[in-house]
């Protein structure tokens, strides 16, 4: 959600758009605009509730702190769009976060934009300390504002895209950019920049803002978070991650921003990922696609493989020891 970036500037198929293909995408973009914003705005009589405070998000952190407590190897939960809390090499990382009711442009009491679709499984006063922050790109659904300030603490760092540095609220310990191909170690785990296809601009004037996907590792696992992309071969290289985190919706109109399921997981298959976390779908209405749609593709898709689709639903912890001792299992009764 930001900025609409410029027709066909990531087409994903190797060539430029014809002006009628262009026109109809034009017309598809403009009616799944009218169909959805008018009524969202209409709705903006009262500020988001954020972010902060406790929700009922005690069971969540009792199954988390008991997980993590088992397994020194990768474990993450799905709160939510792109949000997942994620622990790997001692670290707990917090992926885009965004616990708030609603994402837009703050005026005043207002909040101007889309709400969500019901409640996080917590709330920002129930998470675990958070050792980074790594944001993929300045979209409103991305980098929420009233969910980093509820956030921050001098101890916590945060990782983001080039040029995105000012839209972080002040109050963390350090806030690093990362360029496409740069990387950085922090407490022993290596972040490294990937760029995807999408774009950055959170507004019409603000296009030199950065976008990122990232591959996480330590001695205790890989993994990938791609953020927002389109399809693309950038993953291929990576040579396998235990655990690829993946957005599989709001493609209808914008497949040129976001990819199908059915794309993600051919990109998901040609970097031999073990297990897939599928994220942003059923949390905001941000396109035309029915809403239980890209999951049921994904399934369809993933066929026999299926039980590598993992943390579907928020609050599911995945605990890649655990899963990988179930697969073991099921393979020995194959």
């Amino acid at each position: 959600m930001g900025a609409k970036a410029r027709g066909g500037e990531h087409d994903g198929g190797g060539g430029g758009k014809r002006p009628a293909k262009k026109n109809k995408f034009l017309q598809h973009a403009v009616r799944s605009i009218m169909q959805r914003y008018p009524r969202e705005l209409a709705q903006t009589m009262r500020r988001a509730e954020a972010a902060g405070g406790v929700g009922g998000g005690v069971d969540f952190v009792r199954t988390w702190d008991e997980v993590c407590a088992q397994t020194t190897q990768p474990t993450a939960a799905w709160l939510g769009h792109c949000t997942v809390l994620l622990r790997l090499g001692g670290m707990t990382i917090l992926t885009d976060p965004v616990l708030s009711s609603k994402i837009g442009v703050g005026i005043g009491p207002l909040t101007l934009g889309v709400r969500r679709i019901g409640v996080p499984p917590l709330l920002a006063g129930e998470l675990p300390p958070i050792d980074l922050v790594l944001l993929s790109h300045p979209h409103f659904d991305h980098l929420d504002k009233p969910t980093l300030r509820a956030i921050r603490r001098r101890e916590t760092t945060v990782v983001t895209a080039k040029n995105t540095r000012s839209l972080v609220p002040r109050g963390f310990g350090s806030v690093r950019e990362l360029d496409w191909g740069e990387e950085l170690s922090v407490g022993g785990v290596r972040f490294s920049a990937l760029k995807p296809a999408h774009w950055g601009a959170r507004t019409a004037w603000d296009r030199h803002r950065g976008y990122n996907s990232y591959v996480i590792e330590s001695s205790a696992g890989r993994v990938l978070f791609a953020g927002d992309t389109a399809y693309t071969d950038v993953f291929d290289g990576i040579d396998g991650a235990d655990l690829a985190i993946f957005g599989i919706g709001a493609y209808e109109p914008w497949i040129h921003h976001h990819a199908s399921p059915e794309q993600v997981w051919s990109m998901f298959s040609k970097m031999r990922g073990a297990y897939l976390m599928p994220v942003h779908h059923s949390t905001f209405v941000l396109s035309s696609e029915p809403l239980q749609e890209p999951m049921e593709r994904l399934i369809a898709v993933a066929g026999e493989e299926s039980h590598r689709v993992v943390a579907a639903t928020p609050g599911d912890v995945f605990a890649l020891e655990q899963m990988a001792r179930r697969d073991r299992g099921r393979a020995r009764l194959a």
